[in-house]
């Protein structure tokens, strides 16, 4: 029997229908879980809010017309007439007549130096000047008997019983005495400068204030030396003693370049020294030094006091707040109170940052003044706003913020 034979439908392969809703809904999910992915990383990689601590500006009336705070700032006292008195020439020191804490009035002797060399060598110049004196007297008498001479030796020469040899030899012995004398006078002059700077270095053993004030400290003890200039081995004092002139205590305040603009001479300020932080001193600015510090940025301004007190002491602490006289503050008639901490600087302008739509929104401000802790603030805020009053890393203009619970 024989096999049947193969045809092509024999040899075609049967697939089972693929449903095509299958496949669709694959390609949705896939697609799905893409956009959930790029949804979770895009989460991921936005800046979570920072937590910040807020206050609620206050809106107040300017009131009425009076002084404003415009600057707060901190100094020292210091004295504008200080010295530490030393001798002109070097010594030992054999007499110290200051304590600390004595007044003193000027040309007051303070110290005395040991004088015993400088004595021996004014008594000698003396001596020598003595001398000069009585050599330029003798000379004097010598000079008058060689006239006397000269007259009766020219009357017998005129009378031929004297020869002009004896006439000219007395005109000689007279016009040299003349010489002598004229030399003399100048020794004698020479003599008395010469005790006249002995006599002052007597003096300068003699060490006096050069002005009228309190001795603050006390540097050398009898027995020391002591030298205009410094010398080596720290054996050698420099100073007697500190005077200082209580009359020209005033305050020294570095102010920062960027407030220096609110600073103007003979502007009104109240002192507070630490030592009595409730006494209010009423002062007045002296001077803005026309300089600034390129270190430290700042510029020195001079206060002076209105009226001295025993208590203001050199080189204590003080706080001072600048005044400043307006008819009015801001322009609509109130101010905006905000937190000191509220505020920062950028360049030169005041900034404070407030919370809107949950970001950080930047807001330059113009400063009036102060009261106690808080600032007024004369534009840029308005009452009822929420201030940042922290500083958290990151906080920038625009930036998420999230106020933290009160």
């Amino acid at each position: 029997m024989s096999s049947p034979n193969p045809s092509l439908e024999g040899l075609r392969i049967h697939r089972k229908p693929v449903a095509t809703g299958s496949r669709a809904w694959l390609v949705v999910g896939i697609i799905l879980l893409v956009v959930l992915l790029a949804g979770i990383a895009w989460w991921l990689r936005q800046p979570k809010a920072l937590v910040v601590k807020t206050v609620v500006a206050r809106e107040v009336s300017s009131g009425q017309p009076g002084e404003r705070t415009v600057l707060n700032a901190s100094g020292y006292v210091v004295a504008r007439r200080e010295a530490t008195v030393s001798s002109k020439v070097t010594g030992k020191v054999m007499e110290v007549l200051i304590e600390e804490g004595m007044k003193v009035a000027e040309g007051q002797v303070l110290a005395r130096l040991d004088d015993t060399n400088v004595k021996a060598s004014f008594r000698l110049a003396e001596a020598q000047l003595v001398s000069a004196r009585a050599a330029l007297e003798e000379t004097r008498v010598g000079i008058r008997q060689a006239e006397i001479d000269l007259r009766r030796i020219a009357d017998l020469a005129r009378i031929k019983i004297a020869s002009d040899s004896d006439l000219d030899k007395a005109q000689a012995a007279a016009d040299g005495l003349k010489a002598r004398l004229v030399q003399q006078e100048a020794g004698v002059k020479v003599a008395e400068t010469e005790l006249a700077a002995w006599q002052q270095q007597l003096d300068d053993t003699i060490i006096r204030a050069p002005f009228a004030g309190i001795v603050t400290s006390k540097n050398a003890q009898p027995g020391e030396m002591i030298s205009p200039i410094s010398a080596g081995g720290g054996f050698t004092r420099t100073g007697i003693c500190t005077i200082v002139d209580m009359d020209s205590l005033e305050i020294e305040i570095d102010v920062s370049e960027s407030y220096i603009n609110r600073v103007v001479a003979a502007q009104p300020v109240e002192a507070s020294l630490d030592a009595y932080a409730e006494w209010k001193i009423p002062c007045k600015v002296i001077a803005i030094i026309p300089t600034a510090d390129r270190q430290k940025s700042t510029v020195r301004v001079r206060v002076g006091f209105d009226k001295l007190d025993p208590r203001i002491l050199p080189q204590m602490s003080v706080k001072v707040a600048f005044r400043e006289t307006t008819a009015s503050g801001a322009a609509n008639g109130h101010q905006t109170l905000v937190p000191k901490v509220a505020l920062s600087q950028d360049g030169s302008a005041d900034i404070v940052y407030v919370v809107r739509n949950g970001r950080a929104e930047r807001r330059a401000v113009k400063v009036g003044g102060t009261r106690g802790e808080e600032a007024e603030l004369l534009t840029g805020l308005s009452g009822g706003e929420r201030v940042i009053t922290s500083r958290p890393p990151g906080l920038k203009d625009g930036a998420s913020v999230k106020e933290a619970a009160q």
